[in-house]
């Protein structure tokens, strides 16, 4: 499997990484009973095991089943997430997803203005340390 491949979590695999993240760790019936939207217990764990091959997940084996937990953080996978839409659909580009966020009216002025800001104060915070 290429590496990017490996990396990117598909809407399903993210919905359950994140009720991991939430929950910390958590057997394929606490999985399946966070979700939003049901599923059956047989597509959570073959999920579950899916992740837990991708080394997104780890398990350990408590009584008579697993319990998984994050082996990648929430940011590391969101980073990931990012960096794949931008290289697939702005040919690498952040400036083009800016520009369209900005042309799709999804983000203003004084938002980016805002954003901005927080950057530069980051920036400061940053040096201190």
């Amino acid at each position: 499997m290429p590496k990017r491949e490996a990396e990117t979590l598909t809407r399903l695999e993210l919905q359950i990484m994140q009720v991991i993240w939430k929950l910390g760790s958590a057997n394929v019936t606490a999985v399946q009973a966070a979700l939003e939207h049901p599923l059956a217990y047989t597509t959570v764990q073959t999920m579950l095991n899916i992740l837990h091959r991708k080394g997104k997940l780890r398990r350990k084996l408590e009584g008579r089943s697993y319990v998984y937990r994050a082996a990648v953080s929430e940011s590391k996978a969101t980073g990931h997430a990012v960096r794949d839409l931008i290289d697939r659909v702005f040919g690498g580009s952040t400036e083009a997803l800016v520009m369209s966020l900005i042309k799709n009216r999804q983000i203003d002025a004084d938002k980016l203005a805002e954003l901005t800001r927080k950057l530069e104060a980051g920036k400061g915070e940053e040096e201190d340390q």
